[in-house]
């Protein structure tokens, strides 16, 4: 198909688990349909103020308290953050916020719980502002639709990658190795599944940060001096959460680093816990592998942890049948499918189009997700 230059577009602005900036992505979709092949024009990733991370990183995995006044005002400042975002996205590309359809804004997770008694997910980052400060009408508060439909709001992504990366000759599985490592299972024939499979570089992040004083493990440097330590591994493996079976989603709140402090003996080396956490990621993608779609052949890996090679090598030894790649293979930069998967899903609520997989997050059926703020 010809690409236009006329074809509309979109942008996505996400920030996932990790908290490490916000991910801005100016995508250009070529075609008719939720299939229309994308074209990312422009991305970028804009840091948070160096005190707005922690805050929200403690507040993600629920280490601190918080007030309702405090919630009202990280509402505002995460939209002006967002804001502040999409308009140097705009500047620095050189396209007029006339030219865009749509803002896809996913907002910051404060709490997600689709078990509860009362399930609820929470994402701050005020559309309205959003909207405001750049004359652009934005889609947001895509996960909450989900979940009053009796689904776990997450991982949404999915339908993203069943749109452009499916291969009717080839089992595939997309593993977004984000703060939090998800799956997205393409079987040549059958049905597409998703769901998260554990803890990836939000525990190895906050660990690095702790113990080595830099915010990520550059090129797994700080886990390649260390040793798996086996019994630390078999413990943290332990965790229920693990054996549920799919649909599942989940977060800092259930996977932070009390949670691994409370599985050490105390003599254990910081190295050898980084090496393991890295082991943790790789052996829970792998037993959901197995457990799920035991023919993958190749694996396509998007997100941070792409750009560790001691993880991406951990992850080809343990998938020996499989192929592991990058989504650059395939045309999508790694750093930004979850950002173009938003503008994707703004797209698809302007169509009327539905943006969840019921057999991905458990929902009751198909919905058109997000609530559209006008320009």
């Amino acid at each position: 198909m010809t690409a236009a230059a006329d074809d509309p577009l979109f942008l996505g602005l996400m920030s996932g688990t990790s908290a490490d900036g916000i991910d801005a992505a100016l995508v250009r979709f070529h075609g008719d349909g939720a299939q229309a092949h994308p074209e990312l024009v422009f991305g970028r990733t804009y840091p948070w103020q160096e005190a707005m991370r922690p805050r929200l990183v403690a507040l993600g995995q629920c280490a601190s308290p918080v007030t309702l006044d405090e919630v009202g005002a990280l509402e505002t400042a995460i939209g002006l953050a967002f804001a502040e975002a999409a308009r140097r996205a705009l500047d620095e590309s050189g396209i007029a916020p006339a030219a865009v359809a749509a803002i896809g804004a996913h907002g910051q997770t404060l709490a997600h719980r689709p078990d509860g008694a009362l399930p609820f997910t929470l994402q701050l980052g005020d559309a309205s502002v959003v909207a405001e400060r750049t004359g652009i009408a934005v889609v947001a508060d895509f996960r909450r639709r989900d979940v009053a439909a009796g689904g776990q709001g997450a991982p949404l992504v999915p339908a993203f990658h069943a749109a452009v990366l499916h291969a009717a000759g080839e089992d595939r599985a997309v593993l977004n190795l984000g703060g939090i490592a998800n799956l997205t299972l393409l079987p040549a024939r059958g049905e597409v599944r998703g769901f998260d499979t554990g803890p990836a570089n939000g525990l190895m992040d906050a660990w690095c940060l702790r113990y080595a004083g830099k915010p990520y493990d550059e090129d797994g440097a700080f886990a390649a001096q260390g040793r798996i330590d086996t019994a630390l591994l078999e413990r943290l493996l332990d965790e229920p959460w693990f054996a549920l079976p799919p649909p599942k989603s989940t977060g800092r709140d259930q996977f932070h680093l009390d949670w691994v402090e409370a599985a050490l003996a105390g003599d254990e080396a910081p190295a050898d816990v980084q090496a393991t956490l890295l082991a943790l990621t790789v052996h829970s993608v792998r037993n959901a592998l197995d457990a799920t779609q035991p023919g993958t052949r190749r694996v396509v890996v998007c997100g941070g942890g792409v750009h560790n090679p001691v993880l991406m090598a951990a992850l080809a030894d343990a998938l020996p049948t499989a192929c592991v790649e990058s989504s650059r293979v395939h045309g999508l930069d790694p750093d930004f499918v979850e950002a173009m998967a938003f503008a994707w899903l703004a797209r698809e609520h302007l169509a009327g189009r539905p943006g969840n997989l019921p057999a991905v997050t458990g929902a009751r059926g198909p919905r058109v997700l997000g609530a559209l703020y006008p320009a």
